[in-house]
């Protein structure tokens, strides 16, 4: 274990203690997949039975002609 003088810790308290993080991960190439089903056609259009994704899709549909 190592030893802390109380120069050590009186520097950690001015100036506190800073963490360095790890390598930074690279994201994700985009390839223009979709990641979430929240944007495939079956949720989006409330195809797939849930009522909450129907009410939204309905929001959607409005919103979309409101102004054609």
């Amino acid at each position: 274990m190592s030893q802390f003088t109380s120069d050590d810790i009186e520097s950690v308290i001015l100036n506190g203690i800073t963490f360095r993080g790890g390598p930074k991960k690279e994201s994700a190439p985009s390839t223009g997949k979709v990641r979430s089903k929240a944007k495939k056609k079956q949720y989006v259009t409330g195809a797939h039975g849930s009522g909450s994704a129907k009410k939204k899709a309905d929001i959607r549909k409005a919103r979309a002609n409101r102004h054609k």
